[in-house]
């Protein structure tokens, strides 16, 4: 499996997909460094998760399994390894609200930055090169190897913001 078949056109969207390795590579490296198998339960909630193409919360990816059939997934499960596809760096957290986490797709996105808007909830990706030159001179410079950028931009309308 591929990391997600996206648009290799920008205007379709956003910044197209950088597919690096199967992201199921990815993910049984990370499990196998933890000391844990690659679960036919894990494999289910790895297909599910590339297939939300918006930030989604834990609850609705368990209703996602759970309409589908099959074998029944149980929360702590799901909980368990969105924690472990976060620690693979295959999903990312993204606060749009207080009340509960969402997650967003971020293996094969590259240096990507995101635009979350405050007031509508929408989340933008940004095409960002000059994130990736910025890194790699600090990296650089202080001897070091970047394993992660996440660069995120709250914002909200003038009108939105000024609100009490």
């Amino acid at each position: 499996m591929a990391a997600v078949a996206r648009s290799d056109n920008p205007a379709d969207g956003g910044p197209a997909m950088k597919i690096i390795e199967p992201v199921c590579a990815v993910f049984r490296r990370t499990l196998k460094a933890e000391g844990l198998k690659y679960t036919p339960e894990r494999a289910r909630i790895l297909d599910e998760v590339v297939r939300f193409a918006e930030p989604f919360r834990a609850e609705a990816l368990l209703e996602r399994l759970r309409a589908g059939g099959g074998q029944r997934i149980s929360k702590a499960t799901v909980y368990r390894t969105i924690r472990l596809l976060q620690q693979a760096g295959i999903l990312q957290q993204v606060l749009l609200d207080a009340d509960q986490a969402h997650y967003l797709l971020a293996w094969g996105y590259g240096d990507d930055g995101l635009l979350v808007r405050t007031d509508t909830h929408a989340v933008e990706r940004l095409d960002l090169p000059e994130l990736a030159a910025l890194r790699d001179r600090l990296c650089r410079q202080r001897g070091l190897r970047a394993q992660a950028v996440r660069f995120v931009i709250y914002a909200a309308a003038p009108e939105a913001a000024a609100r009490p």
